[in-house]
């Protein structure tokens, strides 16, 4: 397998006016449509916190959207931290 093609996962949580924009439901359906699997939640502190795994260039896809979010959002910074690969079977929401 080479190093493109190689799967990946890191957590990510994305900071500022995240949650009642549809942040989740954006980040599940540009997740799926970049063919990465993992799951988004909201988090206690107004965060939204977010495990994905795919390629580099399907993480760093996903991370340039992050930044922006839907509409609403004001995104003020996103932490990327690599985490051990683990299988998922789609991109979920969790509550």
């Amino acid at each position: 397998m080479s190093q493109e093609s190689a799967i990946v996962c890191a957590h990510f949580r994305v900071h500022g006016h995240v949650q009642g924009v549809f942040f989740r439901a954006s980040t599940e359906a540009v997740a799926r449509r970049l063919a990465v699997s993992g799951w988004v939640r909201n988090s206690e502190n107004g965060d939204v916190e977010l495990t994905a795994c795919g390629t580099m260039a399907q993480l760093e896809a996903l991370e340039k959207w992050l930044w922006q979010g839907p509409a609403n959002a004001r995104v003020t910074g996103v932490e990327r931290v690599p985490v051990r690969c683990e299988i998922f079977q789609d991109f979920v929401v969790r509550r």
